[in-house]
């Protein structure tokens, strides 16, 4: 469950090290997101060499979340921390980022995000 002012980890090699979020998408009245889901972010640490600087507003995508998500099957997965992975903008489904760390959850490639799949060392 990720909610406005929630912090996130970055999952990719864009530069920025941590993610403040403003506002999660789909919706106005729509308090919470989760695994798959985008969202406004500000980036609040940067690594000076990357492609986003400290303050920058950014869309990303969330791959991986503390709180649990129910599958179809009735399973439940469940990560150590809250990640996600920023977007070249809105429309596009496409990463910034030309690595991406740590796995990802299948939900991610199910709604449509394949290229953060395949650069996934692993998709649970």
């Amino acid at each position: 469950m990720i909610q406005i002012r929630s912090l996130l980890q970055l999952a990719d090699n864009s530069g920025a090290k941590l993610l403040r979020v403003i506002l999660v998408h789909g919706g106005s009245r729509r308090r919470v997101g989760s695994v798959a889901d985008v969202v406004t972010a500000s980036v609040l640490k940067a690594s000076p060499n990357g492609a986003v600087k400290a303050g920058d507003k950014v869309k990303a995508v969330i791959v991986r979340t503390r709180k649990e998500v129910r599958r179809k099957d009735g399973s439940y997965i469940r990560f150590d921390e809250n990640a996600a992975v920023i977007l070249e903008n809105a429309t596009s489904k496409n990463p910034i980022a030309t690595r991406i760390f740590g796995p990802i959850a299948r939900e991610v490639k199910d709604a449509g995000y394949a290229r953060i799949a395949s650069l996934a060392p692993e998709v649970l």
